[in-house]
């Protein structure tokens, strides 16, 4: 009699248990193949909004819709075990008010069966993350350079050099802590401040483009493996470039097509003349 083995998935509380301790190792995922293989390597995969750029071809994240997430969470939990999932709430999903931000966190976590949601702000956002905490949905929250604010924030850039804006990000650090969230991504933040801020509060920091001090950190695998090339970001190491590997396999593809000389029923079913 065959026996099942259930992989028990990481949860938000065994990432809270991890601040101070070791690192917590973040990637982004869309898909159901990519979750399923990064999945053993990671402790936490993010459905992140940034799917708008890297799948979708849009210019910010303000375009994703909570359907897409949706979708997109769905196709990571299945394709993943034992990783903690966690779905972006998108612009336009949360902040006109907690009962909003509330029906559209329950929708996600119960049509996807994630384990959190993550959504930007920092004091603003303090009494939302306490309202959805309260009744039953972790929340990760996102501090220092937020892309859903990126046209109210001046672009893409190192927030945290200016006295008043690392005041601001601590502030809104203590704020979410406090308002219960259960980790922070700060982005974009000078390492100082980021360094500072890991030290400060209760809860693990995510660092993106922030200190390695920090908690743990969180990159886009598409970043990391070279299948994203409209942007790649000065803080980001590439451990692979498959965007040129499948470029290579089409060209070959192509080639043989052209040539006629593409693989017949024989080789690709195993048909015997």
């Amino acid at each position: 009699m065959s026996t099942q083995v259930t992989t028990k998935r990481i949860s938000t509380r065994d990432i809270r248990a991890r601040k101070g301790g070791e690192p917590v190792v973040c990637l982004t995922a869309y898909t159901a193949p990519m979750a399923g293989f990064l999945d053993p390597h990671v402790d936490l995969l993010l459905v992140g909004d940034s799917l708008g750029m890297v799948l979708y071809g849009m210019d910010t994240t303000l375009g994703v819709t909570l359907d897409m997430m949706i979708e997109h969470g769905k196709a990571v939990m299945r394709g993943s075990r034992r990783a903690c999932v966690v779905v972006d709430m998108p612009f336009g999903s949360y902040q006109e008010s907690k009962e909003q931000a509330f029906r559209n966190a329950a929708r996600i976590m119960r049509e996807t069966g994630c384990a959190a949601v993550k959504l930007e702000g920092g004091v603003e956002m303090a009494e939302t993350i306490r309202f959805l905490v309260e009744r039953g949905i972790p929340v990760m929250a996102h501090v220092g350079l937020r892309p859903q604010a990126v046209h109210t924030a001046g672009g893409f850039r190192a927030h945290g050099r200016a006295e008043e804006e690392a005041a601001q990000i601590r502030a809104d650090s203590l704020a979410v802590a406090e308002a219960g969230a259960f980790s922070v991504v700060v982005e974009g933040t000078v390492e100082p401040l980021a360094r500072a801020l890991t030290a400060e509060i209760s809860i693990p920091t995510i660092g993106i483009g922030a200190s390695p001090a920090c908690d743990g950190q969180v990159l886009v695998s598409e970043d990391i493996l070279g299948l994203f090339a409209e942007f790649q970001p000065k803080f980001v190491k590439r451990y692979a470039n498959l965007g040129e590997l499948v470029s290579q396999a089409a060209a070959s593809y192509a080639e043989e097509v052209r040539a006629r000389s593409f693989p017949g029923p024989e080789h690709c079913f195993g048909v015997k003349k």
